[in-house]
């Protein structure tokens, strides 16, 4: 693993699980790659902490069997991340190996020690030279380009070249591997580089060459919950807390597979393996909604479950976010799913115990909101040289302890997303999927999508408040009702909890076994939220309490018929128009 420089080496002193004191000699820095030679077999670490010849590394591996005098050999770089085309449709694990390569060399009982490269050596891609000789370039600029999937793959200066570079050769137009020297130039200071298809990152750096710029474009999920009432922008970030069974991991696989954006980046930290059995055994089947391809075609995994080393779990939300930002330097609007950040946090604290830091509330690292609000941080849009936009959106879930939202990974959370999607175990108990309850979750998105949606859906904004406030005035009425009695409400009041209950049935629910139910593109949300607003504005006169139950139960089974209706076909049309007959016989004259 190590190459022919010379290197700082050292001897563990002690031990405490994953975290090891090593003694050494050289220069060594924070952050930087070691590996423990236990009789051959060499363990992956990284350096958390330096004090005079003394460092402690974080083992990413079991760390059975290492003694006093171990030895131990510094790499003098940084965790890194390899770039390049074929990460798509690619299952890495934390330290980004190929798993499914690994399982070919050793079986699927994983032995620690095994690394492979993240991007194949042998396979081939189509090179096509954009960057001509004499061309003055920087970090970032494009060399070349090649065909990955359906997108155009940038090949780009590494990021990790700073200052100006004068190319002095571009390589012809052919079928290559990725360590083909595809370009030369010459530094400001007359220094020759050469320049590959692969390139490299620190991934607890943030990755992003251009000017960062407000999100300004909706994110349509096919999701109406999420869409209306907590709209997520391309380049936002929002959360999914909620207890353990309420559908966090659900609605992160509903918006893998329908969300409007180009590539997404899924990071099982600390998952439960069968979670990502079922998305390895889905998503080569499942069809792209917006393309016709696969979904895995557009879709690279970070694998890092419950049973792998819990320090792994830091290193895979970055891995993924790193792989998210490289893509996003292509102009390219990338999804990064991060389940759960609540395991990550579960690490941190782990391995701060281990440190004897002074804790925070629950024992959590105090920096532990520092972390959080860096890893949200490095998501948002990105205006690129070339005109361009490119954005990574982040979504992280949350699994709080008992399901209380009071937590520290929680509050730390909330106080840095622009979206907050509550999941409520109460919702999920009575079957009203998605689970999330409208009446704690916010989105400080609603105006920046009612400003893109104006031409199209004047007072979309008002319309939406409109619908969360009779969902607050519904829920109060019956939460009374459940005291006093439908008897001892007025009829004012339970048309109120009525038209309430239908927007929630009609319109927040959704059913994810019908396949037509179970995307619902915007397109076909603002007809139906405009008749969701036409009925909370209407005046309907009954002559007692049950015929206005009777009347509502009626019209929620038309319009949840109507949602299984393919969209402008004939049946819908006529359908909608029952709906609206339906609607002008029970309106007050």
């Amino acid at each position: 693993m190590i190459d022919g420089m010379k290197h700082a080496t050292g001897k563990v002193v002690r031990g405490f699980g994953n975290l090891l004191q090593v003694k050494f000699e050289g220069n060594v820095r924070q952050g930087e790659v070691a590996f423990v030679d236990l009789e051959g077999t060499q363990l992956k670490a990284e350096v958390i902490e330096v004090a005079g010849d003394e460092v402690k590394l974080q083992v990413y591996e079991d760390t059975r069997g290492i003694k006093l005098n171990t030895p131990v050999i510094f790499t003098g770089d940084l965790l890194e991340a390899e770039l390049g085309p074929g990460l798509l449709k690619a299952i890495f694990d934390g330290l980004q190996n190929r798993l499914e390569v690994i399982a070919e060399q050793a079986g699927y009982y994983l032995p620690r020690g095994i690394y492979v490269p993240a991007i194949d050596r042998e396979a081939e891609w189509d090179y096509l030279p954009f960057a001509k000789v004499g061309d003055i370039l920087e970090r970032g600029d494009t060399l070349g380009t090649t065909v990955e999937g359906r997108f155009e793959h940038h090949i780009m200066v590494p990021f990790s070249h700073y200052g100006k570079v004068t190319l002095t050769w571009t390589i012809s137009p052919g079928k290559y591997t990725v360590d083909t020297v595809v370009a030369r130039g010459k530094t400001e200071q007359g220094r020759e580089v050469a320049f590959t298809m692969v390139q490299k990152w620190p991934i607890k750096m943030a990755l992003f060459q251009g000017t960062k710029v407000k999100p300004s474009r909706v994110m349509d999920t096919g999701l109406r919950t999420l869409d209306t009432q907590n709209p997520i922008m391309k380049g936002g970030t929002f959360c999914t807390p909620g207890p353990f069974g309420a559908g966090k991991t659900v609605i992160q696989h509903h918006l893998s597979k329908y969300a409007a954006i180009d590539i997404v980046v899924l990071t099982a930290c600390g998952e439960r393996a069968g979670e990502v059995v079922e998305i390895l055994r889905e998503f080569p089947e499942l069809i792209d909604p917006h393309t016709g391809k696969p979904l895995i075609t557009r879709t690279c995994i970070i694998c890092n479950t419950s049973s792998m080393p819990v320090a792994a779990r830091e290193s895979s939300i970055y891995m993924g976010m790193t792989i998210a930002e490289y893509y996003r330097q292509m102009g390219l609007d990338v999804l990064l799913l991060a389940d759960s950040t609540s395991r990550w946090a579960q690490a941190l604290r782990e391995m701060s115990g281990r440190l004897e830091e002074i804790p925070g509330e629950e024992a959590f690292p105090a920096y532990l909101a520092s972390r959080i609000a860096s890893f949200y941080e490095r998501g948002g849009n990105v205006q690129l040289k070339n005109g361009k936009q490119g954005s990574v959106t982040i979504c992280g879930a949350v699994s709080p302890a008992g399901g209380s939202f009071e937590e520290p990974v929680t509050q730390a959370t909330l106080a840095v997303v622009g979206a907050f999607c509550a999941l409520s175990r109460a919702r999920s108990d009575a079957r009203r999927y998605p689970a999330i309850d409208q009446l704690i979750s916010w989105s400080k998105y609603v105006d920046n999508v009612a400003r893109q949606l104006e031409s199209e859906v004047p007072g979309w904004g008002e319309m939406v408040r409109r619908a969360g406030e009779f969902l607050r005035k519904g829920d109060e009425i019956g939460k009374r009702m459940e005291v006093v009695g439908e008897e001892g409400t007025s009829l004012s009041d339970l048309i109120i909890h009525l038209k309430a209950e239908l927007y929630d049935f009609c319109y927040l629910q959704q059913n994810a076994f019908d396949k037509v139910d179970a995307y619902c593109p915007l397109e076909r949300q603002i007809p139906l939220f405009r008749l969701i607003n036409h009925i909370f504005e209407t005046t309907f006169d009954f002559p007692s309490r049950d015929k206005a139950r009777e009347f509502f139960l009626t019209l929620q089974g038309k319009i949840k018929s109507l949602n299984s209706i393919p969209f402008e076909s004939d049946s819908y049309k006529q359908s909608l128009t029952v709906i609206q007959e339906t609607i002008e016989s029970a309106r007050k004259i």
